[in-house]
């Protein structure tokens, strides 16, 4: 199988120029800017055969993992190693700080790259990938999660949807209620519906998550800023360059609380939200009759169902989109998020991985195994496992924009802090929405303001 794709043979030990030839010409329009990294104005070192790969994927995931990249082991004859850690965001700190670093990092979150990115430890993609090829394929703004200073320092190799609004189809059906509201204004319209027909809370919402206990609630305002607002103004909201008590983002959290406040709204009332596990929310819209109807969540909700929903997800579970607002951004915005491959070794071997990992070609046994999308449009639909996977894949694929969870690009501080804990405090009648906005901004870390005004340039 010499002409193979992925042949390592193919690859002898070449200059950075020579690999452009092989992995065809760069045009990242940013790649003359920024500080470079590791690579920059370098030859590339030709691989030793071998690649580590350390991330965060455990038990069912990590055998899918290495189930995938099995063919690519075989064909292109590099031994890759794949070490797992359920502290990854920590601990690939500290290796880095030891001089430890693996070949490839898989990080579930941007804000650990731009890190990384800002000292120095990581290779452009540009400088090892074909740049417009990766991005012709990926759902729509994806790349730009992990652009530091002008330029990108990680590919996406999974995707996650969060705009998903789920309902118990066979009851939700029977209703005869819309499955398509076009708009925030027709979903209010069919929750009034739902309410008024079934005499049931239309909404089933739970934050209850021990010490991580609000993060719910950061989700459903970056839904409201992404919609009101845009991308534009969402990006500038997330990496700083406006307050965060800005009107525009108080409004936000005003909106969910229309939606969450609302008298017979929510199963269990406003205070309800707060008791209820998140992996138990719609629990009850399974039962004989319904206890309520609608959550939004994201595609991994489906592993927190019933087992015998789990089983016939195709007969027991409908979905749409989280619409846009009828006045705000003018497309269908999608929230998610997804693992990132960034690399911390310039050779061959760890270029040809990295290819491999950023491709639609990666992925195949986890797809058909479930619980994977692709966050490439040219990906193989026909390999996911059902038809309601298709179908959340699909709104990745056909969105407008896709943006990353803000929370986790935001500084520690805030995105998984006093974002966070300030919902909890909004959602519980204890603070205002002005309150809670002016209480984050007045604790956002100073030092990551320079920061974030190198990160994310779109």
């Amino acid at each position: 199988m010499a002409t193979t794709r992925w042949r390592r043979a193919t690859v002898p030990a070449v200059t950075a120029a020579a690999v452009l030839t092989l992995t065809g010409c760069l045009q990242n329009p940013d790649a003359g800017s920024g500080a470079g990294g590791l690579g920059a104005g370098e030859e590339m070192e030709e691989g030793d055969g071998s690649v580590t790969i350390f991330g965060a994927f455990g038990g069912a995931e990590e055998e899918q993992f290495n189930n995938s990249l099995a063919p690519f082991e075989e064909e292109s004859g590099i031994d890759i190693t794949y070490v797992s850690d359920q502290d990854f965001t920590n601990t690939i700190q500290v290796r880095v700080d030891a001089g430890d670093a693996p070949d490839i990092g898989l990080f579930p979150q941007p804000g650990g790259v731009l890190d990384l990115a800002e000292r120095g430890a990581l290779v452009p993609i540009d400088a090892m990938l074909d740049y417009d090829a990766i991005d012709a394929t990926l759902v729509n703004g994806f790349l730009d999660s992990a652009r530091f200073d002008g330029r990108v320092y990680a590919a996406p190799m999974r995707m996650a949807v969060k705009s998903i609004v789920w309902y118990p189809k066979e009851a939700y059906e029977e209703g005869g209620w819309n499955t398509e509201p076009a708009d925030l204004d027709e979903l209010t319209e069919v929750a009034d519906q739902i309410r008024s027909d079934a005499d049931t809370p239309p909404w089933c919402i739970g934050w209850q998550s021990d010490q991580s206990t609000g993060w719910v609630g950061t989700d459903w305002v970056e839904e409201y800023m992404l919609r009101l607002y845009g991308p534009d103004v969402y990006d500038d909201w997330i990496y700083h360059r406006i307050p965060f008590n800005d009107e525009r983002v108080v409004e936000a959290i005003e909106t969910y609380g229309e939606l969450a406040n609302k008298e017979g709204n929510v199963l269990g009332g406003a205070r309800g939200i707060l008791n209820t596990p998140f992996a138990e929310a719609m629990n009850p819209a399974f039962a004989a009759e319904p206890g309520c109807y609608l959550m939004r969540q994201g595609n991994f909700a489906t592993g927190f169902f019933p087992e015998e929903v789990q089983e016939n997800l195709d007969d027991e579970v409908g979905i749409y989109v989280f619409p846009p607002a009828a006045d705000g951004f003018d497309g269908q915005p999608i929230l998610g998020g997804g693992d990132l491959a960034a690399a911390f070794t310039y050779d061959t071997d760890v270029a040809a991985v990295m290819e491999f990992l950023s491709s639609d070609e990666f992925g195949g046994p986890w797809a058909e195994a479930g619980g994977w999308l692709s966050p490439h449009t040219s990906f193989d639909m026909s390999l996911y496992p059902d038809d309601l996977t298709r179908q959340i894949a699909e709104f990745g694929y056909t969105s407008d924009v896709f943006r990353y969870d803000g929370s986790d690009v935001m500084p520690r501080e805030v995105g998984s802090g006093s974002f966070w804990t300030g919902m909890v405090e909004y959602q519980s009648g204890d603070k205002t929405a002005q309150q809670v906005a002016d209480e984050i901004e007045a604790g956002w870390p100073q030092s990551a303001d320079s920061d974030e005004e190198e990160g994310g340039d779109q």
